[in-house]
């Protein structure tokens, strides 16, 4: 298994969206994160966006997961980033190997 780092970007344009999604994306994140998938997540504190931490074989798996999120099916997200991430020091340290 290998770790990615998501960037969700969230537009001014799609508050309405967020808003209306919030409730299903948090319980999907909940869901993943009891399946030991998503291994953190959160918005960023000025609301530009948010960071999800995923725990997948490959880039691809990460893509099918997030195109099934609520928020991004929703249209809340505007803009979103995945890169592999190698945590060497800390406590996600432990997934990757």
């Amino acid at each position: 298994m290998s770790i990615f780092a998501v960037e969700y970007v969230y537009g001014p344009e799609a508050e309405a969206e967020r808003v209306e999604h919030r409730p299903k994306h948090r319980l999907w994140l909940a869901e993943q994160a009891a399946a030991d998938v998503v291994l953190a997540s959160g918005p960023y504190a000025d609301g530009a966006g948010a960071l999800l931490i995923f725990r997948a074989e490959n880039e691809a798996a990460v893509q099918d997961l997030v195109s099934q999120d609520p928020m991004t099916k929703g249209g809340g997200v505007t803009g979103l980033k995945i890169s592999g991430w190698n945590p060497v020091i800390g406590k996600l340290s432990s997934y990757v190997g």
